[in-house]
């Protein structure tokens, strides 16, 4: 068994032409096409437990590759793989295989599921330190009759620093624009395969009791980094709102988690300008999420049409904001940060990342509860601004239940975990529609739209102190819950 670490980089194939005219890349090149056979279960077993198995085609080669791990990552794959040769297109599964051990499949179940064919152009890169291979890979993903393109770039790591890897990605960047990969081959296969995505949201954050906190904290970062990745793709294609929503899910879990992980990364200056790129971003794609929220709450009009014409001009800049330089940098630091940052070697900081994460899981969530049980006592008789605090308590101590749920899988742990957070939604539903209220009064106040007819039930719908005291009632709720983590 080896060990993989790769960088994935996603290009448009004009982008792609571009960089091999550049004169970033060496001269020397080799060139392979590949034809890859991925497999699995009728019920795609493999896929299910984290496992791709294929057989790539290379020359008159054949190699059986099982790849495991944190597959469904954001751009830093590690993943543990497992080569052998073999003499045709039928797997061959041994008992010590990890297809057998994790899922106890046998030949005889697996049966061809989709085919991968790229042409693969192979550099070798000396960069600042680090030795790696840099493989740009233009092909098609093909299951049954349908079909998916791929232009994607790999930078392997074979030894030295990850920074110079890294160094390299920032200077093709700069000659042909890049984002970061999130998709491996596989993914990209098992897509053909149901119905296209129309958006994504989190997916679960599969904590274990032997990680460190550290471990965790990159974990979490990258399902985040993932997620919003993921969304961003589906932008690229064209604005939808839930896209939109799902991607500032994505930012905001992502903030939540840096707070949630402070203790762990004091001292380093690189979190702070990283947390407040986070901040920038969320921010700029704020005001088109906050215009389609006002559009699906009001008929047409004077008024809608007034919020459909900023409403094209958000959505134009949320466009310019996710393919600017800013934006592709900021995922690239993100990824190396958490992968190889500074904060993993501050000796100030070591006992806290040592830390097992179910400690550090139970002493969090304890702070957060206590936290929001002090912050929203007489809830309903708090000004907005106390009361947003209220609510960013709230989103925090969700996301950190989520974060950390897979750390307390006990049967009673699994019981009070849905009960708590049935309760924290409902807090978070009333806390959210308070704050709608207040976002249309200041988005139609930048509009001088607030005399405009209509206007006066966006910023002051009736039932708002029904809303307050339902609000208060989940905050008691919350407050008398028993706790899922003790």
């Amino acid at each position: 068994m080896s060990e993989e670490l790769e960088l994935k980089l996603e290009l448009s194939p004009q982008d792609a032409a571009s960089l091999e005219a550049s004169l970033l890349l060496p001269d020397s090149m080799n060139r392979a096409r590949q034809r890859s056979i991925y497999f699995d279960t009728p019920d795609q077993s493999l896929e299910k437990a984290g496992l791709s198995l294929r057989i790539r085609h290379q020359g008159r080669q054949r190699i059986q590759t099982v790849k495991a791990g944190n597959a469904k990552s954001a751009g830093m794959f590690v993943r543990p793989e497992w080569e052998i040769p073999v003499k045709n297109d039928t797997p061959v599964i041994a008992c010590s295989s990890p297809v057998h051990m994790l899922i106890g499949r046998t030949v005889e179940d697996l049966s061809p599921v989709f085919e991968v064919s790229v042409d693969r152009r192979i550099w070798d890169i000396d960069e600042g330190g680090a030795h790696f291979e840099l493989a740009l890979d233009r092909g098609f993903v093909v299951a049954g009759d349908r079909r998916s393109p791929i232009c994607e770039l790999e930078l392997e790591l074979i030894s030295g620093d990850p920074a110079g890897l890294f160094a390299f990605a920032r200077k093709i960047d700069a000659a042909a624009p890049v984002r970061l990969g999130v998709l491996a081959k596989a993914e990209h296969g098992y897509a053909l395969l149901g119905p296209a995505a129309t958006v994504f949201k989190a997916e679960p954050i599969g904590l274990s009791k032997d990680m460190s906190a550290s471990q965790a904290f990159r974990h979490v970062a990258q399902t985040c980094l993932r997620q919003f990745r993921l969304n961003e793709r589906l932008l690229e294609d064209g604005y939808r709102s839930e896209p939109l929503h799902q991607a500032r899910v994505a930012l905001r879990r992502l903030r939540a988690a840096f707070s949630i992980f402070k203790s762990l990364t004091d001292g380093d200056a690189s979190c702070d300008r990283l947390r407040a790129d986070l901040r920038w971003l969320a921010g700029e794609l704020g005001e088109a999420r906050n215009l389609d929220v006002l559009l699906g709450r009001i008929d047409p009009g004077v008024l809608y049409e007034r919020l459909v014409v900023a409403h094209q001009s958000a959505v134009e800049r949320v466009a310019a904001v996710l393919a600017s330089e800013r934006t592709r940098a900021l995922m690239l630091d993100l990824t190396e940060w958490t992968a190889s940052g500074p904060w993993l070697r501050n000796a100030r900081t070591e006992a806290q990342r040592q830390m097992m994460a179910h400690t550090f899981a139970v002493g969090q969530l304890d702070h957060l509860r206590r936290k929001l049980k002090k912050d929203g006592k007489h809830l309903a008789d708090l000004a907005d601004a106390p009361r947003h605090e209220v609510r960013k308590d709230a989103k925090k101590l969700r996301y950190a239940s989520e974060f950390f749920t897979a750390l307390f899988e006990r049967k009673w742990g699994r019981r009070r975990y849905k009960a708590f957070v049935e309760i924290l939604e409902d807090l978070q539903d009333q806390l959210g529609c308070l704050n709608d209220m207040a976002t249309a009064s200041a988005v139609l106040a930048q509009l001088n739209a607030l005399e405009v007819p209509g206007a006066s039930a966006l910023v002051a719908p009736t039932g708002r102190k029904k809303i307050l005291a339902a609000a208060e009632d989940a905050h008691d709720a919350l407050v008398d819950a028993k706790r899922f983590w003790r």
